[in-house]
């Protein structure tokens, strides 16, 4: 299959499970990305070079994880040896479960520490999706420094770089491919997320990923794309150091920063409310604390609700 080329069934819905699509981006090498991109419609990758198949991320809901395995079935007979999970969020990591009877889930070890501690929080964030038969299946291989998995002719580079999403992202770079697979940290036509991670801090990673020299980028979530996606994240990232450094000048709180905000550039990302909790770690960081300081997420969440007038909507 050429790198253009698409696998995917008719779909009724642009948000429905059926409507994600599996890009080859290299040979042996796809993303499969769910549109658009937002609240828990996330990203996953799939190396399959030599019969030695890995999976990048899984997915939310189990409807959207057996949808992943179909489209795993649709390019390989074999099932998964490996499935890394990028980071703990539950839209990444919900659906391992549907491949740990032959897979062995990969993950950095303050993954699998955060993964337990959080268990199914995800689910009662929003109560009306159909989540299914999920489980929090934790890894049982974890790693501190980097890593590399062989699979076939492909080597796979797993890194955990610094915070950045949070304070546990692994980075997966193919470098015969040119391909990287950021997890969370890189979101694409996304508002950017350091809810438990830092701006700071991710603008450092983003850094380290431009200095890999991808070709392709595919993202935690939104549409793949190249080194630009590095770049435009970096901008969001700064504009908010911006934003933040006026609001700290002009004894405004970050809720009140967010709300008199001019996003320009930036403000046709979906899930734009990610600012309020962003504007949080950026205040946090101009006053000295470090990257993945502890706040008060509970009232970082309750307040970007707040900020958008009711709970951000999710389309799992």
């Amino acid at each position: 299959m050429c790198p253009d080329q698409e696998r995917a069934v008719s779909d009724p819905s642009p948000r429905s499970p059926s409507a994600a699509r599996l890009h080859e981006v290299a040979p042996d090498v796809y993303a499969y990305v769910q549109p658009d991109g937002g609240w828990c419609l996330n990203n996953a990758g799939l190396v399959t070079a030599g019969g030695m198949t890995a999976l990048i991320d899984t997915a939310a809901t189990e409807a959207r994880a057996r949808a992943l395995r179909d489209a795993v079935r649709s390019v390989t007979p074999h099932a998964p040896r490996y499935v890394v999970n990028t980071h703990p969020h539950g839209d990444h990591t919900f659906g391992n479960r549907l491949f740990s009877d032959r897979a062995v889930i990969v993950a950095h070890e303050a993954t699998r520490a955060e993964m337990d501690l959080a268990g199914l929080h995800l689910t009662g964030l929003w109560p009306d999706v159909r989540w299914g038969d999920v489980a929090v299946e934790l890894p049982s291989l974890t790693f501190r420094e980097p890593i590399t998995l062989h699979l076939g002719g492909v080597r796979a580079e797993l890194m955990h770089l610094g915070t950045a999403h949070t304070r546990n992202d692994t980075v997966v770079w193919l470098p015969a491919q040119r391909v990287l697979f950021t997890g969370d940290v890189v979101m694409s036509g996304a508002t950017p997320f350091c809810l438990t991670g830092s701006v700071s801090g991710s603008l450092d990673v983003v850094d380290r990923l431009r200095a890999l020299a991808p070709e392709t980028v595919v993202p935690g979530h939104g549409p793949v794309g190249g080194p630009e996606l590095l770049d435009s994240t970096a901008a969001y990232l700064r504009h908010v150091q911006r934003l933040a450094a006026e609001g700290i000048a002009a004894g405004l709180t970050p809720l009140e920063t967010a709300r008199e905000a001019d996003l320009g550039p930036f403000a046709s990302l979906i899930d734009s409310e990610r600012i309020v909790p962003n504007l949080h770690r950026a205040y946090a960081e101009a006053r000295g604390a470090r990257p993945g300081h502890p706040l008060d997420i509970e009232e970082m969440f309750s307040e970007m609700v707040a900020f958008h007038g009711g709970l951000p909507a999710c389309a799992a």
